[in-house]
């Protein structure tokens, strides 16, 4: 009998086992009074820690009162290095505007400023898929108010959309 209940007990908590996805999101939105694209791309902030201290021999400390006073400077390398976007056929350099962190999120701002209205949206993101073989990278698109998405993996890191 305590067998049996002990069973009952176990079994239910074997059930509920923690699986971690890896999954991040980039919004790139064409603004037509700026004439610039605006990104804001979310990654799980324990995730790209261990990305940029494995890549670059460092220690982030990321959102602690030891973190680093280069943790931007970083940030951008890494991006620049992972994430790559091709405007009407034209690869463009984006600025990095900063980060904010959220929970276990990290926020990055991004932008790409005098760009004419896209017709194309090329983007090369490999973002935390060396370290992550399981991560998604998923990329939705807004320009004269349509939407359109791409969802990039490690075997698929690259996507066009056409408006």
């Amino acid at each position: 009998m305590k067998k049996l209940v002990v069973l009952l007990f176990i079994l239910p908590l074997l059930s509920f086992t923690l699986h971690k996805y890896y999954v991040a999101l980039t919004e790139i939105e064409y603004r037509e009074d700026t004439r610039s694209i605006q990104m804001i791309m979310n990654v799980f902030m324990d995730d790209i820690e261990l990305a940029i201290n494995k890549d670059y021999d460092t220690n982030l400390q990321i959102a602690t009162k030891n973190e680093l006073k280069l943790i931007d400077d970083l940030f951008y390398k890494y991006l620049k290095a992972h994430f790559k976007i091709t405007i009407n056929n034209e690869e463009k350099t984006y600025k990095f505007i900063g980060k904010e962190y959220e929970g276990d999120i990290v926020y990055f701002y991004l932008e790409i400023e005098n760009v004419s209205l896209p017709k194309s949206i090329n983007v090369e993101n490999t973002i935390l898929v060396d370290h992550f073989p399981d991560q998604q990278n998923l990329i939705k698109a807004t320009v004269k108010k349509e939407r359109k998405s791409l969802f990039l993996s490690s075997d698929n890191d690259k996507g066009l959309l056409n408006f």
